[in-house]
């Protein structure tokens, strides 16, 4: 029987054990992950687990799911070495002979070179949330480095506390890797209107021990720093093994190495993009859910569909969902419909819809990107009259 190792015990990397199952492989497969304990969602650490600090509700399966499905669960486990000759994953001194490999190894956050970093916090996993809901247990004067979805999701959450809080970006906009410039603006009065204090196009430049420095020689008065800028991806692994490396591990279409016996998936993962052919590297729970699905599919059966499901991503930011269709570039165009919603284009094709709590919109985006490319002239003969807006 096919013994298949998975490297990583993130969502996908279980979803991808799960998958096995029900697509009926029966053989050997064991699961290694960095962190103690059962899997859980990483999402919520940002907003839902800030305000109420239910750890157990983040779990993903209880402890009799792997027994029952056969899935040698190692947690607290780092993985030393691939050795890709002889099949086997060496991790916590024992060693994990596979026939097939899949590597779920995620991301880690970006660490800036900036003096006094060392005092900032990150929130990437739930021991990181654990130690910074600890934190908000009183008044706190809280300074975010980085204005994407992980610190603007903290930031609402912190003022929505009653913690006083200060973002400081480094680009020009809010969000400006992932949303058009409209949208940015609309996050910006939103944050504003919390009470927010915003930075913009101002980096951070050193941490103090009550204070975060910035280029323009603005002071943050703050006795708790988040760090934010982004992530990196864990390729180590895959680089040191020999395998191609480029923001993360190759992968072709059907999310397989240049080594046959080994796949990736998820934030750690460079794959075709099916509407371009350009390579991406996506950090979505539902992008990693997804590659684990194929990937389960074509171990089992034999399959050879290439990952062509749309992309989409969310962020919850005080009362606001943000909701994305799609995969726009920053320099894709815009154009804001009079319902709030912005539709993003590559040229003349949509790239991606953009909406705040507009779920209806966002699921019409998705049936539509899903049916093959769209042109601006098919959205307007459809009576979207985007010329007009």
């Amino acid at each position: 029987m096919t013994a298949v190792v998975i490297v990583g015990a993130g969502q996908g990397g279980l979803q991808a054990a799960i998958s096995l199952r029900q697509e009926g492989h029966a053989g050997p497969i064991t699961l290694i992950g960095a962190e103690p304990g059962l899997p859980y969602q990483r999402p919520p650490l940002s907003k839902a687990y800030l305000k109420g600090g239910e750890a157990e509700a983040l779990a993903l399966r209880p402890a009799v799911f792997f027994d029952t499905q056969n899935i040698r669960l190692v947690p607290d486990t780092r993985v030393e070495r691939i050795d890709r000759d002889g099949r086997i994953v060496h991790a916590g001194g024992s060693d994990y002979p596979y026939d097939h490999l899949i590597l779920a190894t995620g991301t880690r956050n970006l660490r800036p070179p900036i003096p006094g970093l060392e005092r900032a916090l990150d929130l990437r996993t739930l021991e990181d949330a654990v130690r910074l809901r600890a934190l908000l247990n009183r008044p706190r004067r809280c300074a975010v480095i980085g204005g994407g979805f992980i610190g603007l999701e903290f930031a609402a959450v912190a003022r929505g506390l009653g913690h006083a809080v200060a973002i400081a970006e480094a680009a020009p906009r809010l969000m400006a890797r992932v949303v058009s410039p409209e949208m940015s603006e609309r996050f910006l009065a939103l944050h504003r209107d919390l009470g927010n204090d915003v930075h913009l196009g101002d980096p951070a430049v050193e941490v103090t021990a009550d204070a975060v420095i910035l280029q323009s020689g603005a002071r943050i008065e703050a006795d708790l720093v988040l760090l934010a800028t982004g992530v990196v991806p864990n390729a180590e692994l895959a680089a040191e093994a020999g395998l191609p490396v480029s923001n993360g591990v190759v992968v072709d279409a059907r999310m397989l190495t240049v080594d046959p016996a080994i796949s990736a998936l998820g934030d750690c993962a460079v794959f075709p993009d099916p509407a371009t052919d350009r390579p991406v590297r996506l950090e979505s729970v539902q992008a990693a859910t997804d590659h684990a699905r194929l990937i389960a599919k074509r171990l089992a059966k034999d399959a050879t569909d290439p990952y062509d499901a749309v992309p989409w991503f969310w962020s919850d930011q005080a009362d606001a969902k943000l909701q994305i269709a799609g995969l726009a570039e920053p320099g894709d165009g815009s154009v804001l419909r009079p319902n709030g919603a912005v539709f993003r284009f590559a040229g003349d094709r949509l790239a991606a819809v953009e909406t705040v709590n507009d779920a209806r919109t966002h699921m019409q985006a998705r049936r539509r990107l899903a049916s093959g490319p769209v042109s601006r002239a098919a959205l307007d003969a459809a009576g979207y009259d985007l010329a007009a807006v």
